[in-house]
């Protein structure tokens, strides 16, 4: 099988590294792909967005399966576009990648169908916004409609925060397009969790709970960022929960899906809160997380390709059905802790030289490279989450050490990260 992986972070590098472990795969491709990446696949010069040179290159390279990464691509209908030339794509089409490209529609389809999630109003006037939320209990959570990489959340304590932030998100537009209209909804108390589905229509498989760190700092503080670290398993996410969240979240969504006339195949992501009242969904997304893909994947025991292709749209032929595949997993757990370059989630340099990947690698870490280019021989950071380092241990805590002994090796200059990553899980391990 001839497969494309379209994007150039952490999440494609997990993606590409797993995949490149297939006995289906004949050749593997990334566009644009990464440093880390093209240790896998052949890289084309491709950016995501651009959707012609995406199809033309499915075409003239024999694809098989795209497998598409992030949410931009999606929400742009690159999938309806493969479609149509007959051409095999992991990931929902435009209208299904609504559930992730507008808030507003996604908590409008919630209503409807009943799906548990916090209670909330929609807004595109500033005044009328800012009037709404003066007669509200706080803590309150304003998020942008559209898709703003992981970093449209706002958790505001008081009036003049939420003022501010309705300020910059309707009138100073500091969001563009993708704030244009706001949700304002109820702060949701509990352990998040993220849950994974695999979907083809209404046949589902589910893929190990994660983890996920968004605060910048230690001990959950600072401005919510793409995700500091993740871990998995979730011992907070017991299998009575699980059994919960197929029954009130995961089979009403599917079958509200299909209520709307919308086909969803691919990955469906379930960013939820543990709440005193049961799970309750905080976001959809309509691919696979990032971070939370650089510990799932490894935890994965078999072919994580003839996965995908089992969800793909059109279908892929010669692949065994979702229904007649399983999740296999390893016993052991997985971490991953993120690397970010000085200053990140605000403004950071860029071209930060990076050493000590080998080091890390040989002390037993898998490092998915989430922000990284070449500058001739030299490897530098492109981005503000410049490495994913991870690891697999027997439990939590050896998982952690390990990756944490990775990020010890690794050097870039001025670079931070959390050093509380599974702290909510390690204080209930004995």
């Amino acid at each position: 099988m001839r497969v494309l992986v379209i994007g150039s972070g952490g999440r494609e590098h997990a993606l590409a590294w797993s995949i490149s472990r297939s006995p289906l795969l004949t050749k593997l491709y990334a566009a644009p792909g990464n440093p880390g990446i093209a240790q896998v696949a052949t890289c084309l010069p491709i950016a995501v967005d651009d959707g012609d040179s995406l199809v033309r290159a499915a075409r003239d390279y024999s694809i098989d399966l795209v497998v598409v990464g992030p949410e931009a691509p999606l929400a742009a209908g690159l999938v309806d576009r493969l479609a149509a030339q007959g051409i095999a794509a992991f990931g929902p089409t435009q209208a299904a990648a609504q559930l992730e490209s507008s808030k507003a529609w996604a908590k409008q389809f919630m209503a409807k169908y009943a799906i548990p999630t916090a209670n909330y109003r929609t807004f595109q006037d500033y005044q009328e916004a800012v009037s709404y939320v003066q007669n509200c209990s706080f803590p309150l959570v304003i998020k942008v409609s559209g898709l703003a990489a992981g970093k449209g959340a706002v958790i505001v304590p008081d009036l003049a925060q939420a003022e501010a932030t309705l300020r910059s998100m309707l009138v100073e537009q500091g969001f563009g397009a993708a704030g244009q209209e706001v949700v304002i909804e109820d702060f949701l108390q509990g352990q998040e969790v993220t849950v994974l589905a695999l979907v083809k229509g209404q046949e589902y498989l589910l893929l190990p709970a994660a983890q996920d760190h968004k605060q910048v700092f230690d001990g959950d503080q600072g401005p919510n960022t793409g995700g500091m670290g993740v871990y998995s398993p979730v011992p907070a996410f017991t299998p009575q929960l699980e059994q919960e969240v197929i029954r009130s979240i995961l089979q009403p969504t599917l079958r509200g899906l299909e209520e709307e006339g919308i086909y969803y195949s691919g990955v469906l992501y379930l960013g939820l809160m543990l709440t005193e009242l049961g799970p309750k969904v905080i976001e959809y997304n309509v691919r696979f997380g990032d971070p939370e893909t650089q510990v799932i994947l490894p935890r994965l025991g078999g072919d994580v390709l003839e996965l995908l292709a089992a969800c793909s749209f059109p279908a892929t032929t010669g692949v065994r059905s979702l229904a007649e595949q399983q999740v296999l997993l390893k016993e052991e757990a997985c971490a991953s802790v993120i690397m970010a370059a000085p200053g990140y989630p605000g403004t950071y340099p860029k071209g930060l030289p990076i050493s000590g990947l080998e080091q890390a690698e040989a002390a037993g870490c898998i490092v998915f490279h989430a922000g990284t280019k070449r500058e001739g021989e030299r490897l530098v950071s492109s981005g503000g989450r410049i490495l994913a380092v991870t690891a697999l241990g027997d439990d939590l805590k050896e998982a952690l050490q390990r990756a944490y002994e990775g990020v010890a090796r690794i050097h870039i200059p001025g670079a931070h990260y959390r050093h509380d990553i599974g702290h909510k899980a390690l204080c209930c391990i004995k």
